[in-house]
C-alpha cells in the first residue's frame, strides 16, 4: 500500500501531466486560430475579434472547425415547411436554445428571429444576421433577393457577422454582387466579419449544373473575391457544367472522384485554403448520409457544417445528440 505521502505525489504529478496536456492543445487550438486570422491581414482589429469569437465559440473552440446553426428557412421555404415536422420551431427561442445546448459556433437567422430571442439569449453564442432573404412565393429562375436587414441592425443585436446571399449564374447576378460589396465594405469598417451563402442558381444552368464541381468552385471563388470571410457552398458532384471548364479538368486531371476530393478542390479554389469554406447541409437526410458527408468534409480539409433541417426538425435532445455527432467527427474524436 502507497504511503500517504508517495500518494499526494503521485497525485500531483498525474494533475500537472494532465494541465501540461490540456495547455498543449490550448496552444496547439490558439495558433490555428491565430493562423486563420493571419489570412484577413487587410482587415480591422474589431472584425478579427469578431472572426476569433466564431472560432473560439461552442464545443469546437479553438479546433478551426465550425458548426452554424442557421435558421433561415421559414423565409426561405415557409413556416410549414420548415416547423411542422418538429412544431417547436415555430418559437424563435428553441432554436437560440439548439444552438446553445449543441455548443454551435454561432447561429444566423434573418432580422425578425433574432429580435424575437436577442434580449433573453444576449451574449450566450455569437449571432450571424441574414442581411438579404428570398422567398417561394415568387420563386422565378433568376432569384433576386430582397435585403432585409441591416448592418446597423446587426450592430444593435450585438452580432458577429451579417451573411448574404448571392446567386452567381442568375441574370441578376451583377446587382447582388455589387449590393454585397456595399455591406460587405460597412459591415467591415464597423467591425463585422461577413459570411457569403454563395449559391449557383439561375436559367442558364440546369438543375445537375447548380450543384456541378465546376461551378461551386467558381462560385466560392467569387464569394472571397467579393470579400466573405467565410463562404457558404452546397457540396459539389462529380458533374461537370461548363464544356470550356470540362476540357480543362479532364486535361489537368484535377481528381473529383470522390466528395472528399471534390471538397478539397472547392477549398483549394477560394484562395488555396486562406478562406474559410464550409457546406451546407441541404434538405433532411438519414443522419448516416449526413455523417459521411462530414467525414468527408473533413477529409478534404473543408472547415465544417452550416446545418439547419436536419437538426431543428426533431427534438432539441435528438438534435443536440445528432450536432454532438458531427461535432465529433470534425474534431477528430469520430472517425
Amino acid at each position: 500500500m502507497l504511503s500517504r505521502r508517495k500518494r499526494t505525489f503521485r497525485g500531483e504529478r498525474n494533475y500537472s501531466r494532465r494541465v501540461t496536456l490540456r495547455r498543449s492543445r490550448e496552444g496547439i487550438m490558439g495558433d490555428r486560430v491565430q493562423e486563420i486570422l493571419s489570412w484577413y491581414g487587410s482587415d480591422n482589429a474589431g472584425t478579427k475579434t469578431n472572426i476569433a469569437r466564431l472560432l473560439r465559440s461552442g464545443k469546437l473552440a479553438g479546433t478551426g472547425k465550425l458548426v452554424i446553426l442557421p435558421v433561415d428557412q421559414g423565409f426561405e421555404h415557409g413556416p410549414a415547411r420548415s416547423f411542422a415536422p418538429n412544431p417547436s420551431g415555430y418559437n424563435p427561442h428553441y432554436h437560440f436554445q439548439l444552438a446553445i445546448d449543441a455548443g454551435c459556433n454561432a447561429y444566423a437567422a434573418p432580422l425578425g428571429f433574432l429580435e424575437a430571442g436577442v434580449n433573453e439569449f444576449a451574449g450566450q453564442i455569437p449571432l450571424i444576421l441574414k442581411l438579404n432573404n428570398h422567398d417561394v412565393l415568387h420563386d422565378e429562375k433568376d432569384p433576386l433577393p430582397s435585403v432585409t436587414g441591416s448592418v446597423r441592425d446587426a450592430l444593435r443585436l450585438g452580432c458577429s457577422a451579417v451573411g448574404y446571399t448571392i446567386y452567381p449564374g442568375s441574370s441578376h447576378c451583377n446587382d447582388m454582387y455589387e449590393q454585397l460589396q456595399a455591406i460587405a465594405e460597412e459591415a467591415k469598417d464597423s467591425g463585422l466579419a461577413v459570411v457569403v451563402w454563395s449559391y449557383p442558381r439561375g436559367s442558364v444552368l440546369s438543375k445537375e449544373g447548380e450543384t456541378a464541381m465546376d461551378v461551386v468552385a467558381y462560385a466560392a471563388q467569387i464569394a472571397a473575391q467579393l470579400g466573405a470571410h467565410i463562404i457558404k457552398v452546397k457540396l459539389p458532384t462529380a458533374h461537370l457544367e461548363q464544356a470550356a471548364a470540362k476540357k480543362v479538368y479532364e486535361s489537368a486531371q484535377i481528381p473529383i472522384k470522390t466528395l472528399a476530393e471534390r471538397v478539397k478542390h472547392v477549398v483549394q479554389s477560394s484562395f488555396d485554403g486562406r478562406r474559410i469554406v464550409i457546406f451546407s447541409g441541404g434538405a433532411k437526410s438519414e443522419d448516416k448520409n449526413v455523417f459521411e458527408e462530414a467525414r468527408a468534409i473533413r477529409d478534404g480539409g473543408g472547415f465544417g457544417s452550416i446545418i439547419g433541417r436536419n437538426s431543428f426538425q426533431r427534438p432539441k435532445a435528438e438534435a443536440t445528440k445528432f450536432l454532438h455527432t458531427i461535432m465529433g467527427i470534425y474534431s477528430g474524436e469520430i472517425q
